[in-house]
């Protein structure tokens, strides 16, 4: 009898609820009884509610149950759950739970239904293809098939992916290189490590296509070090990309040659930001640089660098697979393809959700979502980061694009999106703005090492009811200054979260509040 496949996530998340203890459980169960099951350890479909979520492979598809805990795994071999749905916690077809129906799945296409490590499994899901493709044409065709795509920096900048690689193949170097920014540090999201957990191949076949693209050699992935279950899977990735020759030395004999290695991070979070990125990388103390020159041009080791964030270059294999007219397809304005969203937060259904761009807020809190977790009202949500702003229930039919995102006062960022109910103190919320920033500058510059500290005292000064209105212009001009003279986003952006807290929220910084007090 040919065993029944067994699919169990070894994605963090599910590792947190227990999902090694369930694949444990499972296996001896079936051992005993004598039962024929293979047990695959997959990455999540990122429905984190549901975690851990057990799939059954059948004739039909692959039939959901979850969550599943130690305690279930008695009553689910009772119902004989590999061709029986009569159990409790049984969801039906994976394909067909409405959180993931409803999604658009490109970049995440293989996330939570590949072994994550089995290269041969990735390759039946049209992994390499857009490898293949790039390799048949020339580096110029490639960077303007990426531009062609319209596809934008996911990290939270949208800067155009493809004018970023057509600078680098245009400038002249003896070494170029590709740094991917995987330091995934806004409270919220989870897209980077859910792929290079569940997807690895992905983002090694994206920074390849980018090197071809632009005629490096080398890559380097700053991976943070709090993600090691990630760090675990990339490295065993990278040697079986290399045993396989997707990676090394003349690449499925096409000539060119690319190495890649991980590079932990230690915890910093304004490492996030490029440059700070780079100086960490070359063994310095991570502190922005000041711009010109640009990374492009001048990025690691004094190199042209692309950098580009892991949603970036996990993007780029199906738009030189598909083309890049399929993914500019999805959509709105000058944000075209799709975003995986990152829901959290007080919200009943957690999780991540590609979905093309234009979808709104509100769609993403209810029809996703399911409302808060605690049944209260939803009173606002951060969309963006711990520096994104808190949009008020007003704002919640914004469409989800770039532009459109600022023109609302906000930002998208890196799509994570934090839900709050109407217990939240919002002038706590612009005080951690505050703080936030002065535990993690880098402090090399004034406006944001100094504003930041002098605006945490100026919230406290506020919350304790003291001199509201005073220190709330005080508050206004230190916004400002933080505004046009930080040198980067830690600074320039520290303002959004406090500005929107009191623009949308104005009663929460009343002296008379009894909430705060």
């Amino acid at each position: 009898m040919k065993p029944v496949k067994v699919y169990i996530p070894q994605d963090s998340a599910a590792l947190s609820v227990g999902a090694d203890e369930v694949a444990l459980s499972v296996q001896e169960r079936a051992e005993s009884l004598n039962i024929p099951l293979q047990i695959v350890r997959n990455g999540s479909r990122g429905m984190l509610w549901l975690e851990p979520l057990l799939e059954v492979e059948s004739k039909d598809g692959r039939i959901a149950f979850g969550p599943v805990s130690v305690e279930d795994i008695d009553a689910l071999f009772e119902k004989k759950f590999w061709e029986s749905r009569e159990h409790p916690l049984c969801l039906g077809l994976t394909e067909e739970i409405p959180f993931f129906k409803k999604q658009e799945r490109l970049t995440f296409a293989r996330c939570g239904v590949t072994d994550p490590l089995n290269i041969e499994e990735y390759q039946k899901y049209d992994g390499f293809l857009g490898l293949k493709n790039a390799l048949k044409m020339t580096p110029q065709a490639v960077c303007l098939e990426v531009r062609e795509s319209g596809l934008r920096g996911r990290g939270g900048a949208g800067f155009p992916t493809g004018i970023k690689w057509q600078t680098v193949l245009e400038a002249e170097s003896d070494e170029k290189y590709i740094c991917c920014n995987a330091d995934e540090g806004d409270s919220g999201t989870f897209a980077d490590r859910m792929i290079m957990e569940g997807d690895p191949f992905s983002l090694i076949e994206g920074m390849v296509i980018a090197g071809y693209g632009v005629g490096a050699q080398e890559g380097l992935i700053y991976l943070r070090s709090e993600y090691p279950y990630a760090i675990n899977i990339l490295e065993k990735a990278i040697q079986i990309a290399t045993d396989n020759n997707w990676l090394g030395d003349n690449i499925q004999g096409s000539g060119f040659s690319f190495s890649l290695e991980v590079r932990k991070g230690a915890g910093a979070y304004i490492c996030g930001e490029e440059t700070s990125m780079l100086e960490s990388l070359e063994g310095k103390r991570g502190l922005v640089r000041s711009k010109p020159p640009i990374p492009a041009l001048s990025g690691f080791m004094g190199k042209p660098t692309v950098v580009n964030n892991v949603l970036s270059l996990t993007t780029v294999p199906i738009i030189l697979a598909k083309g890049a007219s399929y993914y500019e397809s999805f959509g709105i304005g000058r944000s075209r393809g799709t975003q995986p969203f990152q829901l959290g937060g007080n919200v009943k259904q957690g999780g991540l959700i590609e979905k093309a761009f234009g979808l709104t807020l509100r769609d993403l809190i209810y029809d996703y979502g399911g409302g808060t977790r605690t049944g209260r009202n939803v009173r606002t949500v951060q969309v963006g980061g711990p520096l994104g702003a808190y949009l008020g229930e007003d704002q919640f039919d914004l469409a989800l694009g770039y532009e459109e995102m600022s023109a609302g006062g906000g930002m998208l960022g890196h799509g994570g999106v934090v839900v709050f109910d109407d217990t939240v103190n919002m002038a706590q919320q612009a005080r951690f703005a505050f703080e936030f920033c002065a535990v993690e500058s880098c402090g090399k510059c004034t406006p944001c090492r100094i504003g930041a500290q002098r605006g945490l005292e100026t919230m406290d000064k506020v919350i304790a009811g003291e001199d509201v209105s005073e220190n709330l212009n005080l508050l206004d001009d230190l916004c400002e200054l933080m505004k046009d003279g930080s040198l980067c986003a830690m600074g320039g952006l520290t303002p959004l979260p406090v500005e929107s807290a009191i623009r949308n929220f104005p009663n929460d910084f009343n002296s008379d509040n009894d909430s705060r007090k």
